[in-house]
């Protein structure tokens, strides 16, 4: 899961990506609107994170601009404003949740990974492909029926693959998705992290289509 935090208040939002990356979201901070503006044209994200007041203009402009520009990440209004018509102006402007501060870094989590999910198909909390099974509301994969001890990194991985199934992810998909913008496309990385999954789960347990990318076997293994 990659998010896009849109707050120029800097130890909130130092904060919030801290405890997000904590539990294997990778964050990037843009402190205005101006800054996400040129981000979401350059970077592939999975959701954004954004705060209304910011310090070049209200944050329903800028997320109106995105929509208008066909922008359709799933977008959490991240705001210190209660009144209704300032919850209702994000509404309408296309935001897809709202959060009101102060808040707690689980109930973001929680909303953000809900978005994602549904942005995916899911409409379930539950999300099962062959013999391995995400619950997106404690972040813990199992396979098998056994849970599976993950890094951040090797989290985030699996965790785009099995939302993406059953659909083959590319190399690049995944570099722009799961890894830092200062990692090279072309490294060695992914192949190392499919690796250390293979040996933690089964070498049967994630696919690789040849010429294509990655996927996930959608049957489960027989007996």
């Amino acid at each position: 899961m990659k998010v896009l935090l849109v707050e120029d208040d800097q130890p909130l939002a130092e904060a919030l990506a801290e405890a997000l990356r904590n539990v294997g979201v990778l964050v990037e901070i843009a402190p205005d609107g101006k800054t996400a503006d040129f981000q979401v044209s350059v970077e592939c994200y999975d959701a954004i994170i954004l705060d209304l007041g910011l310090p070049d203009g209200n944050g329903v402009q800028w997320l109106s601009g995105w929509r208008a520009r066909g922008v359709d990440l799933p977008v959490l209004i991240l705001t210190a404003r209660e009144r209704w018509s300032d919850k209702a102006a994000g509404f309408s402007a296309g935001a897809d949740d709202y959060v009101t501060k102060p808040f707690e870094t689980a109930e973001v989590l929680l909303r953000l990974r809900a978005l994602i999910r549904r942005s995916h198909g899911h409409a379930h909390p539950i999300i099962t492909v062959g013999d391995l099974t995400l619950d997106t509301h404690t972040g813990r994969f199992t396979y098998l029926g056994m849970p599976v001890s993950l890094s951040a990194q090797e989290f985030r991985l699996l965790s785009y693959l099995i939302h993406a199934a059953p659909r083959v992810v590319s190399r690049t998909e995944l570099s722009e998705h799961v890894y830092d913008q200062d990692q090279e496309p072309d490294s060695n990385v992914i192949d190392v992290q499919i690796s250390r999954l293979r040996k933690k789960l089964d070498s049967d347990s994630i696919r690789t289509v040849r010429g294509q990318g990655y996927c996930l076997p959608d049957h489960p293994t027989d007996p």
